[in-house]
């Protein structure tokens, strides 16, 4: 678990760097059933903020961990892109797109924890 606790670290750390906001860790390890331990949600506020946002963690994670991203999705119109990062999943929105699939509600068991902004 330790792995997994320093890898949301370093995904989050990630994220600040490109100045990505109002960043949500989801800790989903107390629910059985799950497809992973933790979400990570965060936002850009354009397109190209999300891209440089999911290109900062992919690159942040690398150099730190040695961890490599299984699969990214979404980059094609970058309202929502999801990382795979097997017990985590990443997920980078535009602020109207993350209104509208609301993720932080659908766990309501989920422990949640927000990381204040960098600014």
């Amino acid at each position: 678990m330790n792995e997994t606790k320093t890898l949301v670290e370093k995904i989050t750390e990630g994220i600040q760097e490109k100045k990505g906001k109002n960043i949500i860790i989801a800790d989903l390890s107390g629910i059985e059933d799950t497809i992973c331990k933790f979400f990570i949600i965060c936002q850009g506020n354009s397109p190209s903020q999300i891209l440089a946002i999911t290109d900062s963690v992919r690159d942040y994670v690398k150099k730190t961990t040695g961890e490599k991203v299984y699969a990214i999705d979404g980059l094609r119109n970058a309202q929502w892109v999801a990382m795979d990062y097997g017990n985590i999943m990443v997920h980078i929105f535009l602020p109207e797109a993350r209104a509208h699939y609301n993720l932080e509600t659908l766990w309501a068991d989920a422990k949640l924890t927000a990381i204040p902004d960098l600014d």
